[in-house]
């Protein structure tokens, strides 16, 4: 079962190709109080409300998926974590264009380190990318979203992946150019993730999937995660030895070589084997 939030921020459950609305699942979370505890609400309850969501299930209405809009499997993240050249390929392919990537950006992921983006850039598959900056290079980044489950800090990389809520695929959009990465990429829209949350028990390897995108129906990317410099308990531990990591915080946990441009009304077409596919429309300039 796989959950999602869609069409008017109802509460879905995916099944079998299908999406019920298991709203009323909500009604098991606690009261909301001021000031919030940090964090998204759903995700530190996600055991409580998938107990909800299976007694639902049965009497639930439902539509099929291509009748769905869906939003961010995660409604409120804390933060975005990007995890910048964390394949050999992208940092073979970025070290070659320093005319694109900028000579600020060289050597992998262990030199570069760990970056922000801004958590209102967060959009859900049916609301796509809306280009700002039309007379600039925005280019997609195909990546695991990985959706932290309960706070973190200073955890062991043998115990990182008991924190991990589950998985959706993410696109981390970029604008190119000489200004620090996470304003280029932190533009509204500029953080895709979807369609669906898949909880991490659903996931056999986390660290063995494979990935690709397509734009226009070509081929652009494509990798296992395998692959990764640096896999994905070890993004955990080396986040939370910074900062705090709390309940919906999204890390994008790096892409492969491939990246290129986008031009409004192209359609990105992604895949992560085990959790599904999401199909991205790019829109006219941002008004």
């Amino acid at each position: 079962m796989k959950i999602c939030w869609y069409d008017q921020q109802q509460l879905g459950a995916v099944v079998d190709g299908k999406v019920y609305d298991v709203s009323a699942a909500l009604e098991a979370l606690p009261p909301a109080r001021y000031p919030a505890a940090p964090g998204d609400l759903l995700i530190a309850h996600l055991d409580t409300i998938r107990a909800a969501v299976e007694r639902l299930l049965p009497t639930a209405s439902s539509k099929p998926i291509g009748e769905v809009r869906f939003l961010s499997p995660v409604a409120n993240p804390g933060k975005i974590i990007g995890v910048p050249v964390n394949y050999i390929d992208h940092v073979t392919e970025a070290n070659a264009d320093q005319a694109t990537f900028t000579d600020r950006y060289k050597g992998g992921v262990k030199e570069q380190g760990l970056f922000l983006k801004a958590a209102s850039c967060l959009v859900g598959q049916a609301e796509g990318v809306s280009l700002r900056f039309p007379e600039r290079l925005s280019h997609h980044e195909m990546e695991l979203g990985v959706v932290i489950g309960k706070t973190a800090a200073n955890v062991s990389q043998a115990d990182a992946m008991s924190y991990v809520a589950g998985y959706s695929i993410a696109l981390d959009m970029t604008v190119r150019g000489p200004e620090d990465r996470s304003l280029r990429k932190s533009v509204d829209s500029y953080a895709v993730l979807g369609p669906w949350l898949v909880p991490a028990e659903d996931i056999a390897d986390a660290q063995k999937l494979d990935i690709s995108l397509c734009v226009n129906g070509e081929l652009r990317q494509k990798a296992n995660t395998a692959e990764m410099i640096i896999g994905i308990a070890e993004q955990i531990a080396w986040a939370s030895s910074y900062y705090t990591l709390h309940p919906g915080d999204i890390i994008m946990s790096g892409t492969c070589a491939g990246v290129g441009q986008v031009l409004p009304g192209d359609v990105m077409y992604c895949e992560i084997e085990d959790i599904g596919a999401m199909t991205v429309t790019v829109q006219s300039t941002w008004g």
